[in-house]
């Protein structure tokens, strides 16, 4: 193991294989002291995981596969979808940099128009009603040409641009607006980070196709509430209200 961005304002580790980055940190910070803002970068993943274990594709040495620790322990656990905007709306924002068309997918996938860039799994530690740990892990694409896995829609940042691009600046960046965003975030600047949350969403505008245990409708996407529900408006009028894999999206 080796640093891999020497200059950065963050530690940095950078692994040439792992199980997993959010696995490899948690097993860290489980046995010694991390500092907040600590990354672990992998090469390669053999057991990438997304939400609901989901995986992960991504060959070696092509994208960016990192995991951060946050120690959120001014956050009530009731706010902790505040994490989820803010690492979203890090990621989403760098990449709004490099073309246009960038979304972010309730809850916390990256999208360029309708195919997925990045994905991010979230893994909280809770101390009474607050939250003492948090690791964020991030699976970004950026080098990588073609994708063979039997994952539906993924796209990466050469596809989209036509270039080859510096992984190591890409991640430096998403860091520098992380911290800007959590900074607000420890001062209680809630109410511009749901705002932009929600203006940066996919789909954010007009009735779409989606689908929950009743079968397909159509919808517009109402809001999203303090703790992370999605509330769709359907072209009757009537409000849904859902948690997390509960509805589908139908592309």
């Amino acid at each position: 193991m080796k640093p891999w961005i020497e200059t950065a304002p963050f530690i940095n580790t950078y692994v040439g294989q792992t199980e997993s980055t959010n696995l490899l940190l948690n097993s860290w910070c489980n046995e010694k002291a991390v500092a907040q803002f600590t990354t672990v970068i992998a090469g390669f993943q053999t057991a990438g995981r997304g939400q609901r274990g989901n995986k992960w594709e991504s060959d070696e040495g092509m994208n960016l596969l990192f995991s951060t620790v946050l120690y959120p322990i001014f956050l009530a656990v009731k706010q902790q979808f505040l994490l989820s905007q803010i690492i979203s709306l890090a990621v989403k924002e760098v990449l709004d940099s490099f073309s246009e068309g960038f979304s972010i997918k309730w809850p916390n996938d990256i999208y360029h128009c309708d195919k997925k860039i990045a994905g991010i799994l979230i893994e909280n530690d809770l101390s009474g009603n607050t939250i003492s740990r948090t690791i964020v892990g991030t699976g970004l694409n950026i080098n990588q040409e073609a994708f063979h896995s039997d994952a539906p829609n993924p796209i990466s940042l050469r596809q989209i641009t036509g270039t080859v691009h510096d992984r190591k600046n890409i991640l430096q960046a998403v860091m520098l607006r992380l911290m800007e965003y959590y900074n607000q975030l420890s001062n209680g600047e809630t109410e511009e980070i749901s705002s932009r949350y929600l203006a940066s969403l996919y789909r954010s505008r007009g009735m779409h196709t989606y689908a929950d245990a009743s079968g397909e409708f159509q919808a517009e996407i109402f809001t999203v509430s303090p703790e992370g529900y999605l509330w769709l408006k359907d072209d009757k009028g009537a409000l849904r209200k859902y948690a997390f894999k509960e509805v589908q999206y139908i592309l």
